[in-house]
């Protein structure tokens, strides 16, 4: 089975999922409340990719690896990211329109950022980006699945809703579905190279968070802001990135997809662990 089959339905149901929930109001609330915003945009978009750069770059992964693990840096947050921030009490309207901001922003950004590295650490392993592809890819799987759900949204408020609660649901079980298979399928090049993947992954959200709470407090943000951004920063869009990977368009290779479905699993293990830490407190 070609998990590309799968990776690419999970992946448009995630983002028109993610377009049900939205109102054209949420991407404007950068200009009522620019410093949050701000902050969870530039851990995202700015600080993640670098971090994963160097990390991958002082723990020695292998090209084709390190490929993997920037590309799941460079992708937007993930639609769970709404959840946890509900869960961990947070601001779920600054979550919505975060994921909603860096999931449109990313379009443009992912190609330069993944042409520049693949550039740096392709070579070595014969691997190449057609940039032209990828953005069109993200057009069609990302934003246009978006804009059908905000249109629905907006036309049918009501439906929207009911396929909004049922969607959201499904959501995260498909993640893991997808997940699973790509770990049956690749089960050995998983296993033989978790050691050092899963430390790096872990070493990155952990970092990941870190730098959005720092972020938060330069930035005089509340607690409710803080651990929205500790949350979007640490959890990025793992169907995108293994849609990537995988693409027969892009870069057709399901070992660039490995970082991703390890990031996965660690970011939801880590992510559960804080918010449970914060309920107790």
């Amino acid at each position: 089975m070609n998990t590309i089959w799968i990776v690419l339905p999970i992946l448009t149901l995630l983002m028109f999922e993610l377009g049900l929930n939205l109102k054209i109001e949420d991407f404007k609330l950068f200009k009522t409340r620019p410093k949050p915003v701000l902050a969870g945009l530039i851990g995202q978009i700015v600080v993640l990719p670098v971090l994963a750069w160097l990390i991958g770059k002082a723990l020695g992964l292998e090209p084709i690896f390190l490929i993997g693990f920037v590309l799941i840096a460079c992708c937007p947050g993930g639609s769970s990211s709404n959840v946890f921030s509900m869960l961990a009490k947070g601001d779920v309207a600054l979550s919505v329109s975060l994921t909603a901001c860096s999931s449109i922003i990313t379009m443009v950004t992912v190609p330069i950022i993944m042409e520049w590295v693949t550039l740096a650490a392709g070579s070595a392993v014969d691997v190449h980006l057609p940039v032209g592809k990828l953005f069109m890819q993200n057009i069609v799987l990302m934003f246009l699945p978006i804009a059908v759900g905000i249109a629905v949204k907006k036309k049918w408020a009501l439906a929207a809703e009911k396929m909004h609660n049922v969607l959201s649901r499904i959501a995260f079980p498909a993640l893991i579905f997808l997940a699973t298979v790509f770990f049956i399928q690749n089960r050995t090049a998983i296993i033989d190279s978790f050691g050092q993947l899963g430390l790096s992954v872990s070493v990155l959200i952990l970092l990941a968070m870190g730098s959005g709470a720092l972020l938060s407090r330069v930035m005089s943000l509340t607690g409710k802001e803080r651990r929205t951004i500790v949350i979007e920063v640490g959890m990025q869009n793992a169907a995108q990135a293994i849609a990537i990977a995988s693409s027969p368009l892009v870069f057709n290779n399901d070992f660039i997809a490995i970082p991703a479905i390890i990031y996965a699993l660690m970011m939801n293990v880590i992510l559960i662990t804080y918010v449970a830490i914060i309920k107790k407190k």
